[in-house]
């Protein structure tokens, strides 16, 4: 069977430098490399956001950012998870085989209700839905992180007690998991993350990024001063993922000897960044210009995945006895 890689994309915010070189970089250039399957998960987004207008504004953003940074719907298919409803039944389907005490051991429930969110049903079942995204579409390998792993194992449990159950139905799918994930620093030097707010958004105002850069808080060393350490800086370690290699090593020379201030090194960084997402950023304009072909490609992509979900759907209800 052909390799067939799934990847299921949030809509719970605003998409920064941390998602792009952390998920969204390698899963696009995944798409040169086999058959790639994107999907934006609004209905995992019911979880966590409460407000009907937001979740239409960050699933059309979603749309907007994976397509502006290199997502070719020629390549590969991409759609909204809710314009297949057969992920709800095939949900069901799974859930009655699921062990209650599968989804009791689920790391991600433990820790969210243990930061005060509400324990709900939706939460308690994630990982039943996530194994229905999964298996609707005889996806053989997920890209996870390590924090993720545990869900792909109970997607594998929930799919081989389903064929011990009924005879052989779904695909088994294997994890595929970067040894080496780049950890992109936050504004403050920490791991980039929203819990942090630390972030830095891929897309903007002009003016209100540079701000966010130039904020950035350093040490008390003057212009003049050398640092040894330059390498260790938040805003030299963020420049290394934008500048080319020859700049960055100039920048970090000039840091070291002294006579290059941080508000050098700051504009440097902002220089870099702006021009780095340039072509997406203009891209992005025209597709938010053209909301019409934005709602078509992902017409045409639920089209395409849904040709495959109701084959998969109908083998598991014959599977399961419901025709």
């Amino acid at each position: 069977m052909a390799t067939r890689t799934l990847t299921g994309i949030t809509p719970s915010g605003t998409l920064h430098v941390g998602n792009y070189f952390g998920a969204m970089r390698p899963a696009i250039a995944a798409q040169d490399l086999g058959e790639c399957y994107y999907f934006i998960a609004d209905y995992h987004s019911l979880t966590s956001v409460f407000d009907p207008e937001v979740r239409r504004a960050h699933t059309l953003g979603i749309a907007l950012d994976w397509l502006a940074c290199g997502l070719d719907p020629a390549k590969s298919v991409f759609w909204r998870q809710s314009d297949v409803p057969e992920v709800c039944e095939l949900t069901w389907l799974l859930g009655t085989l699921t062990p209650m005490g599968l989804l009791e051991r689920a790391h991600s429930y433990k820790d969210k209700t243990a930061k005060g969110i509400a324990p709900n049903f939706g939460l308690f079942a994630y990982p039943v839905l996530m194994a229905a995204d999964i298996l609707l579409y005889d996806t053989t390998v997920v890209p996870v992180g390590k924090d993720q792993k545990q869900h792909l194992e109970m997607t594998r449990d929930i799919a081989i007690k389903f064929n011990q159950t009924y005879g052989e139905t779904f695909v088994v799918p294997e994890p595929s998991i970067a040894e080496e994930v780049a950890v992109i620093p936050g504004l403050d030097g920490q791991k980039m993350s929203k819990s942090y707010n630390n972030t830095l958004p891929i897309f903007g105002e002009e003016k209100v990024l540079k701000k966010k850069i130039m904020s950035i808080v350093m040490d008390s060393r003057t212009r003049e001063e050398p640092k040894p350490d330059a390498a260790d800086l938040p805003a030299t370690k963020l420049l290394k993922f934008f500048a080319p290699n020859d700049v960055y090593d100039d920048v970090l020379a000039q840091l070291q000897a002294g006579g290059f201030g941080y508000g050098d090194l700051k504009k440097a960084l902002f220089e870099h960044y702006w021009e780095f997402y340039r072509e997406a950023r203009e891209r992005r304009a025209d597709l938010a210009g053209n909301l019409d072909h934005v709602n078509a490609v992902l017409r045409d992509g639920a089209d395409r995945a849904r040709t495959v979900a109701t084959d998969v759907m109908d083998r598991a209800r014959r599977a399961c006895g419901l025709v």
